[in-house]
């Protein structure tokens, strides 16, 4: 065997394994960019959704805030209920 193509084939394998891990680096960079920007995100719904339970609790302590707010429910359930026997209505029109 000649040494030369020896020493080639070993620097072709080094280089393949060198430029491999470099991109298996890039690629765990991104990721770990990727879960921090998503953690960051969690961190702020989390927060915004404990205010929001916060201002519930606080509308639920007083007895007329309860009334508005099974007003507001009931609107809400009735919007729901209409919306979706028109849209039976129209599928069946349809159909």
């Amino acid at each position: 065997m000649n040494p030369n193509f020896l020493f080639e084939a070993t620097h072709d394998m080094y280089t393949s394994c060198l430029q491999l891990t470099g991109d298996i680096h890039e690629e765990v960079e991104s990721q770990n960019r990727l879960l921090d920007r998503m953690g960051n995100n969690m961190d702020t719904s989390r927060g915004i959704m404990s205010g929001t339970m916060d201002r519930f609790k606080m509308v639920f302590e007083k007895k007329s805030s309860r009334r508005t707010c099974a007003l507001a429910g009931f609107f809400i359930l009735s919007f729901f209920i209409l919306y979706y026997l028109i849209r039976v209505l129209v599928y069946l029109k349809q159909g």
